[in-house]
């Protein structure tokens, strides 16, 4: 997709200029692959676009992709606004590793900042009203500095992500302040997108790629002391779900190949993260194509249907699960989100065998109801779903799950509804996203349906989902009181100074700060990633609470203990 760009790129230079580049050779060429093969190259054009005076061609020594911007990232500071979901601070780490390499750097004081990159999120209306808002304050900012004694250095506002796609036009005719539009393709652009608002314009590349994945780019954390860390292994998503606006803005599903991931995941294994979270919009259909494989494909499980073909050959999620969790087995695996239709008893059989892969599936659901899931095209029907269920757990005993769940959405009737809050009661969800739901231009369900749930009737079953989903955590958190359980050490509360950590079913679990015994049978205290056995002893919905019992790891804590017994055991 890059090449794409740079053509239309310099397109617009050779239309808009009096030069006629031709450094052919003397022999004439006597086909097209000839005068392809013999004509001038992109270094070629690039030189002598320096003599056109087109308003978005910058000086010789700034000449994009030549040069590593010395004048442009002078002194440039820029400040990371993150909306949205997992692969938005992602993305967000990938930019930063662009922009540090071009002499950026980053701040976390907006005084000082000279660029503001908000990474956006399109997937629920009110995720975009608080970007607005924000940019509300960005745009009051910006002309703050234009009036002030460091007026020298204006400030640039880009907005990045779903939203630079979904609503381009709107932004730059609405959205005045705003300098630069980069949807989540087009990363790699940014630093000339930057360049070019030194001229006073707006740069605008929203253009989406069909194998663009940033495989080559090793993500750099905005916090480089945290002890987890997310990797996307593929981007977009085929689905096509009714409700859904990601194929629309994150464009058709690729993989990234594993070379890169396991590469990746054992770059941050050697720099202390000790929890890696595999990010995709439906990472259980990853594929592998570079690596041909003799493998069987998989069939969808009975009462799965899907809309797109499926790809063939090629490595899949169970082999990259395989792979990555054998480079540390001291490091926690996790994986999000997945599609319900793509778990084949392979993927099952890794997540069981590994001590350090999570056992916590998401299984987003979305509806209980059957009617409703035609209509969301998600292609199983609740007896499928809760078919899956069942076998999930004899596969894996112990294991817990959660999801995602739409309520309101076109043509719910109360009955439907009541239907997705049954499934509710009958499957123990450890974690569930709920929402109402929020109608998307360009999706399926906005061209095919109306959106004819009055708000405050969503809003009433979003609430009584709600209460049945905390009443429904409280009786399972409750239950692991006087059980132990294995707990990452992420960081400390501001307010009371207690440790806070995640078990392996991702709930927050503290305790009090103390010395306990490591594993070299000494004492020490406890620190960010470190492996504590905590025994609880109080439980809310959301959170769990205990006292720290000794150092361990993973291999060490479910050595004796049996794969039904995993999350936990129970104290004697």
């Amino acid at each position: 997709m890059l090449f794409f760009q740079r053509t239309k790129w310099l397109t617009d230079l050779y239309r808009n200029s009096s030069l006629y580049l031709c450094r052919c050779n003397s022999n004439k060429p006597r086909n097209v692959k000839d005068k392809l093969k013999n004509g001038p190259g992109l270094k070629e054009f690039i030189i002598a676009s320096s003599e056109i005076t087109e308003p978005y061609v910058l000086d010789p020594p700034n000449i994009p992709y030549l040069t590593n911007y010395p004048q442009i990232a002078e002194t440039r500071k820029v400040f990371f606004d993150v909306y949205g979901c997992q692969m938005n601070l992602n993305d967000t780490e990938i930019v930063w590793s662009i922009l540090k390499k071009n002499g950026f750097e980053k701040t976390e004081v907006e005084e000082e900042a000279d660029i503001f990159l908000v990474m956006t999120c399109a997937i629920r209306e009110g995720a975009e009203s608080k970007i607005w808002y924000r940019l509300d304050h960005l745009r009051g900012f910006k002309r703050r500095r234009a009036l002030s004694k460091n007026r020298q250095k204006p400030v640039k506002i880009g907005i990045l992500g779903c939203m630079a796609e979904r609503l381009k036009e709107k932004l730059i005719e609405k959205e005045k302040a705003v300098d630069v539009v980069a949807g989540p393709d087009s990363y790699r652009d940014l630093p000339r997108l930057l360049a070019l608002t030194d001229s006073g314009q707006t740069a605008v590349n929203v253009l989406l790629s069909l194998d663009e994945t940033y495989a080559d780019v090793m993500p750099v954390s905005l916090n480089e002391n945290k002890v987890s860390a997310f990797v996307s292994i593929m981007r977009g998503c085929d689905n096509m779900c009714t409700y859904c606006i990601v194929p629309f803005t994150r464009g058709r599903e690729r993989s990234r190949p594993v070379t890169s991931l396991v590469e990746e995941v054992r770059y941050l294994a050697e720099r202390g993260v000790r929890e890696v979270t595999l990010l995709g919009q439906n990472v259980n259909s990853y594929r592998d194509v570079t690596q041909q494989t003799g493998a069987t494909d998989t069939q969808l499980a009975k009462g799965f249907k899907t809309v797109y073909k499926t790809k063939k050959g090629g490595l899949r999620f169970a082999d990259l699960l395989d792979k990555v969790s054998a480079i540390d087995p001291e490091i926690r695996i996790r994986f999000t989100a997945a599609h319900p239709k793509d778990f084949p008893d392979e993927v099952l059989e890794v997540i069981s065998d590994r001590p350090n892969i999570c056992k916590l599936l998401h299984l987003p659901a979305q509806s209980g109801s059957s009617a409703v899931l035609e209509r969301m095209r998600r292609g199983y029907t609740r007896e499928a779903y809760l078919d899956l269920v069942d076998r999930v757990k004899q596969k894996i005993p112990g294991v817990g799950l959660s999801t995602d769940m739409i309520c309101g959405f076109c043509g719910e009737t109360e009955e439907e509804f009541q239907e997705t809050m049954s499934l509710m009661e009958i499957v123990d969800y450890n974690v569930a996203f709920l929402f109402p739901y929020s109608m998307r231009e360009k999706t399926t369900a906005y061209r095919r349906y109306k959106d004819d749930i009055p708000e405050e009737v969503k809003k009433d079953r979003h609430s009584r989902m709600l209460e049945l989903y905390r009443r429904k955590c409280q009786a399972l958190n409750e239950a692991e009181i006087g059980n132990t359980h294995l707990v990452l050490v992420e960081g400390s509360l501001k307010k009371t100074g207690q440790i806070i950590g995640r078990n392996e079913f991702y709930l927050r679990v503290v305790f009090d700060q103390a010395e306990i015994v490591s594993e070299d049978n000494g004492r020490r205290l406890v620190k960010p990633g470190d492996y504590v056995a905590v025994k609880i002893t109080g439980a809310r919905s959301s959170v769990l609470s205990g006292i720290p019992l000794y150092h361990t790891s993973i291999s060490q804590f479910y050595r004796e203990v049996s794969w039904g017994e995993r999350s936990c055991l129970k104290q004697i």
